[in-house]
């Protein structure tokens, strides 16, 4: 879900920023220059791009299952594992402009603090 919005975030940006640069550039008599606009959408769709942050937080999602699974003690590892899963996903929410994965953002959030409360009480 955070990935399609992410997505269509940016081919939003680019429609805008064409869309506002062609009436700056139309008042000036000047011609739009394709290959500025792809740049500048390349740099944006750069600063704005969550993927890595969701392949970050499913792999910690796969090793908070791993570390349950285990016989070992979990607790100490699974709060450190959740601090992480947190920080992706405050990066996630840093990063977008679109108000679909702020609040995808804010139920993951609740429910990892539900789950940091759950582990406060494994050893």
């Amino acid at each position: 879900m955070v990935e399609a919005h992410s997505e269509e975030d940016i081919s939003s940006y680019r429609a805008r920023l064409e869309e506002k640069l062609k009436a700056v550039l139309a008042d000036n008599k000047i011609t739009l220059d394709e290959s500025r606009i792809l740049t500048e959408c390349a740099i944006f769709a750069d600063k704005v791009a969550v993927d890595e942050e969701i392949v970050r937080l499913r792999s910690h999602f796969k090793a908070f299952e791993d570390i349950l699974a285990s016989d070992e003690p979990v607790g100490r590892k699974l709060d450190f594992l959740m601090q992480e899963m947190n920080r992706e996903t405050n990066t996630i929410g840093s990063k977008c402009s679109n108000s679909s994965i702020a609040h995808v953002v804010v139920d993951i959030k609740c429910e990892l603090e539900k789950i940091r409360e759950q582990i406060q009480n494994i050893e």
